[in-house]
Order: C-alpha cells, then structure tokens, then sequence
C-alpha cells in the first residue's frame, strides 16, 4: 500500500466517522472495517462518470448494508459528485442529500435505496441480469455499448437474510459473470458476534450455488483485493464472491466489537481513533489536498471513458440506426409510437366469459410485440398466471437473449430482480404469482414504490373465487395491504375490456410500481355499446351505468369479479323503480388522483346510500362509501370449495347488495 492509498482510506474513515459524531445518530464502524475495500474498487476498477451519474453504460455499485451510508456519501463526495462536503456535515438532517440510509434520487451516484439488508443482494442481481440481456439485444461485430460490471459491498447481515439466498441461487444458475460482491466479513452484527446465529461455511455455499469464491483475504490489504477484484472480473461465466475478512470500527478503541456498530465512536472516541491512525484532530471533516486531488482523478478518467463510449455509440449508430435509437428510446424510459393502438378493440362485446388471467396474457403478449424490452416471469406459475411471451425464449445462462425469466419458488428474490432490473433501465420487468403470495415479496414492492420504479407486478387468483385451493390460496387481506403501500398503484380490472386498459396504465406509469390483481374464474365481459368504456379505468373509477337520468338514489360501486354482481344488483333495484349507479372502481390510487370536480362527478356527496363489494376484508371501503354506506365482503378467512359455493356461502351475492341498498333506502 502506498501512502496516498493510506491517507485516501482514512479521509474515508474519518469523514464518515465525523458526520456520523456530529449527527449524533449512525454507523461508524462498518464504514471504518470497508473504507480500504471501497477505495480499492473506486480507485481502481469502477467505471463511472462524476459529472453524469446517468451514464448507460457506467458499472453499478450498491452499499447493500446501507446502514454504513456514511461511506458511501463520503466516496462520492471525495471522487468529485455534486455532493458538497457541507452536505456531508449534515448527515441524517432535515432536507440534506446524505440520509440516514441511501436513497436512490437523493443523493447523486447513489444507485438503488438500501437498509433493509439482502434487498441490495438481490437487486445487483437483477442489474447484472438486464445488463447481459442488453448486451446481447444492441450489441454487434465490432461494436460494444454495453458492457459493464454489477459490484456490492455486502455485509454478514446480507447473507444471513433469505433474499440473498434466493438470489444468489439464481445468479449462480444464470451465469451472471459480471457480478461481484464483496463480502464484508467483519463477524459482528448489532447483537454481538455473528458466531450466535451464522456460523456456516459461506464460501461452499456459495460455491454451490455456482459462485466462483475468493479469500478469506485481508480486508485491509489494497494489493490483496485489487488481484482478488482482477480474479473476480477475470471470470465471466460465474458470479462472483470475494470474503474480505475485516475489523469494524477499525482503529477505535472499541474495534472489532459490536458497540462500534451502530452508535457514534464519542468524542474521546473519536480522539483515540485519529491518535491510532494518525489523523490530525482538528479539523473536523479534513480531507488532505493530496487525497482529494488524487480521489479526484475520478472526474477525469470519468470523462474520458464515456467520451469513448460516446465515439463508439456514434460509430454504432451509424452501423445500426435503428437499434441505436431503440437502445436511446428505453433508455430514457420512453415508448414507441402506436404502442398502446386498438388495446380498446382486443375484446369486442360479444366476447364470451374469461378469467382476467387470461385476457392479461393476451393483452401481455399484443404489448410485448410492439415493446422489445418488455420481460418477466413468473416464480414457478408461468401456466397459471399467463405470464409467458409467446416465442420470446427463455432467458438462461447459453441464451440470454430470451425475454422470459424463469425466477423458480423465489417471489422474494423476483422483486428484488425485477426492481433491480428497473434501476439498472432499458427493459420494463414484470413478474407473476399469485396474489396470496404477494406477502413473500412485500419489501421490494415497497422498495420499488419509495424509489418510483416502473415494476408491473401480475397476481392472479385474486380472491375466494380460486374456489378449492383454500383458504391458504385465497387472499383475503392482500389487496388491502397493497392499497396501504404509498406510490403503487393498484388495480383490480372487472373484465377483459379492463384488463387491457390497467395494462396501458401499468406500462405507462413511470413514476412508480403497478399491481395488476386478476381472477382464475371466467367472467363476462361487458357490452361496451350498452356501458361506459373501458377508458374509465385511467381515472381509476367510473360511473359504469345509471339506471335513469339525473342523481342516483343509491350507488352501487364493485371492483374486479364483483362488479359483475353490483351490475345484476342494479338492475333488480331498477326493475323496482329505483334511481341506481354502478360504479366501476378498479383502482383507489388513480381515482384519489383525479381533481375534486371530478371524483365529485362519480360519487356525488349527496348520494349517502352506497354499497361497495369486494370478496376480501370490508377495511379500507369506508373512503368511498362514508359512515351511513355499506360493504359487503370478508370479515375473515376463506374456506375450500367450488367458487359459487363460497360466494353464497360468505354473503357475497347480488341478493345481499340488493338487501343493504334497500336497507340504507329505508333508513
């Protein structure tokens, strides 16, 4: 190790160690034990561009223990991003751009939101998973755009969550030699030591996952993880691990305890840390010239790489005009002209029932014909969630240009991917399973939500109408639950006609994840020349037909399957004279969303006698239908038996909806 590479490793440990002090609140050891591994990778091998954090074609790096952020905001601030080192003053503070975890969109170069530990794991893979796929879509003979390295730095606590099991599975099956991790294996988490609960052998773990290991080597040797980051780029078949066993709070007089963990070193503390490491005391956040010069050099080299690339992508262009501009295009999160056309006309009125499983796969694969980048799959439901891309192939380790992915029983591990792959940009991911099951893959939706990811989430076998699987198959309280998730956008579509109008508002939405919620069980679809469009679903809710003209004297509003029976409810009031709305309500989110005048205009505040209907928990209706109004649903768990059965058998019928109009009629 040279000198620079010494006073460049300790301008990390201490600016991270002073911003930490002085918030009073953070990590101070994990960026202490990483510093020499972040600075070998950054100083060394990472491609990037301070000046553009968006460059395509940049490698991607994630602090997947993003409880050591102040590492992270202390690399980007000393490699020349627009990160102000005042901004390092105020770590963990009111509206300042270094948060107490990462935050993707916050903070420049930082590339995905971390905390919650093994979401940073598993959403490298799916980078590195879009990166491959990419390569081999725009890539020619004699011209390369894409071609860049996925790196982690990956705590013991990653490891010990499921998630990276699930994905590092994967990688391992899909070859994905251009991911590398390295293992910060200081053996201390907040508890005390990792010996309590994680004393497997990693590296055959990982090696038989397919992963090709590195070390135990010394986390603190530059030379030794610079060849062991040379090994690990050196392979390009197999994803790789490199163990770096290393000290936290290296240099404290608390190291290689868990006290250094998540509490500031103090004030004598942090004296006793600068007098071991020979750092000045004074002043506080002090970055030598000579470091900051050399870290610096970053911009520079930044600079000159994508000057490069940009020459090659020019020369590209001219090669392959069109894939040039198809590779621009969804770069930046755009979409082709025409690629929503005649979605309206797919279904026409006389249509016989089907499950909105499987118009959403005819929908799915009309888009995937006009949208190239569009790719998923399913965690082992393909079949039943009508998730595959017909002749699309299959995306594996010998033929990453399919475009369906195959996730295994891993739903955790796909919405890790998916987001990951959402980040990494250029493809719109979705996934598939059914909707019981979205509660294995609860964290990254809300990853992907608080980051505005475009990830389309299929669920299927939405409700008790699955009918004999049960009730451990039948989600009762899910789509509540996905409703309480801020920025996803949740609909339940009642018809083929809706289903494909909530896949237009999925792949539209660019601001944010979209849950689309789809039967098993076959339902008739709507006669759209004696109902209003389809169109109503983009605004979220729609009056679907009023019995006569003027105010209603009661609405009914239904969603997904149940808007079939406030349909057959509607017209039985009306048949006994009485003024009845039916309104569709397929999502809360875009609904809420539109101006005052008109939701007003759907559910005029005059009309209190409303009904709502949906087969899973009443909670969450009262929004819609006020104090006086009422909801006719579940108050518990399903049961196992033929679909029509369990409707009569829980009061989920046009009868009832009926009786509680009248009932409210009469109050």
């Amino acid at each position: 190790m040279t000198s620079i590479d010494d006073v460049c490793i300790n301008a990390i440990r201490f600016l991270s160690v002073d911003a930490v002090q002085k918030a009073k609140s953070g990590h101070p050891g994990a960026p202490m034990g990483m510093a020499p591994m972040a600075y070998t990778l950054w100083d060394r091998f990472l491609k990037h561009n301070p000046a553009d954090p968006q460059w395509p074609d940049r490698d991607r790096f994630i602090l997947s223990a993003g409880h050591a952020s102040a590492l992270i905001y202390s690399l980007l601030h000393l490699a020349g991003y627009d990160l102000p080192l005042d901004e390092v003053r105020n770590f963990r503070q009111w509206g300042s751009k270094t948060p107490g975890h990462p935050e993707h969109g916050e903070t420049p170069g930082v590339e995905m939101t971390t905390g919650p530990l093994g979401q940073g794991f598993a959403h490298g893979v799916g980078m590195a998973l879009a990166e491959r796929w990419l390569a081999e879509r725009y890539n020619r003979p004699g011209h390369t755009i894409v071609d860049h390295f996925t790196y982690a730095i990956v705590s013991d606590g990653d490891l010990e969550e499921g998630v990276s099991a699930e994905a590092a599975s994967l990688a391992g099956t899909l070859g994905l030699g251009k991911l590398v991790y390295l293992y910060d294996k200081n053996d201390i988490q907040i508890e005390g030591s990792t010996s309590v609960v994680f004393t497997e052998n990693v590296a055959a773990r990982f090696a038989a996952y397919g992963w090709q290991v590195i070390g135990p080597i010394n986390g603190h040797d530059v030379q030794a993880i610079e060849a062991a980051i040379a090994s690990a780029r050196a392979e390009r078949c197999r994803p790789s691990l490199i163990i770096c066993q290393t000290i936290i709070g290296y240099g404290s007089p608390a190291q290689g305890t868990a006290k250094v963990h998540g509490e500031p070193l103090g004030e004598e503390g942090v004296r006793a840390a600068k007098d071991a490491l020979g750092w000045p005391q004074e002043p506080a956040f002090y970055v030598p010239d000579d470091a900051l010069a050399h870290m610096r050099k970053a911009v520079e080299r930044g600079a000159a790489a994508q000057a490069e690339w940009r020459s090659r992508f020019e020369a590209y262009a001219a090669a392959h005009a069109d894939l040039a501009r198809e590779f621009e295009l969804y770069g930046r999160g755009q979409l082709p002209e025409g690629w929503d056309a005649g979605l309206e006309e797919l279904f026409p009125p006389d249509a016989p029932p089907n499950a909105t499983r499987n118009t959403s796969g005819k929908v799915l694969n009309v888009l995937a014909k006009r949208i190239p980048v569009l790719m998923g799959g399913s965690a082992d439901l393909a079949p039943s969630n009508k998730t595959l891309i017909d002749g699309a192939g299959d995306f594996g380790a010998s033929t990453p240009s399919g475009r369906n992915l195959h996730f295994g029983v891993r739903e955790h591990a796909m919405g890790s991917i998916a987001g990951g792959m959402a980040l990494h940009g250029g493809v719109i991911p979705y996934t598939g399973t059914f909707l019981t099951f979205a509660d294995y893959m609860r964290p990254p939706m809300r990853l992907a939500a608080l980051m505005k990811q475009r990830v389309i989430y299929v669920f299927t076998h939405d409700s008790i109408g699955l009918g004999e699987d049960g009730p451990t198959h039948q989600p009762v309280e899910q789509t509540m639950n996905l409703r309480a998730v801020p920025n996803l956008t949740v609909i339940r579509p009642a018809d083929a006609t809706e289903t494909a109008e909530a896949w237009r508002a999925a792949i539209a939405n660019t601001t944010g994840p979209t849950a689309l919620l789809l039967t098993r069980q076959n339902l008739p679809t709507i006669d759209r020349t004696q109902y209003a469009p389809a169109a109503g679903v983009l605004k979220g809710g729609y009056v679907l037909w009023d019995s006569r003209p003027g105010q209603p004297e009661v609405i009914l509003i239904g969603t997904g399957s149940e808007l079939e029976l406030a349909m057959k409810a509607a017209d039985a009031l009306a048949a006994e004279g009485i003024g009845v709305r039916v309104v569709s309500m397929p999502s809360w989110e875009l609904f809420d969303a539109q101006d005052a005048e008109y939701r007003e205009s759907v559910l005029p505040a005059a009309v209190r006698a409303r009904v709502a209907v949906e087969a899973g928990l009443r909670l969450g209706w009262e929004r819609y239908v006020g104090l006086d109004g009422e909801v006719v649903g579940m108050d518990g768990f399903g049961a196992s038996a033929p679909y029509q059965k369990l409707y009569e058998a829980f009061g989920i019928t046009a009868e009832a909806i009926v009786e509680r109009a009248k009932a409210l009629l009469a109050s």
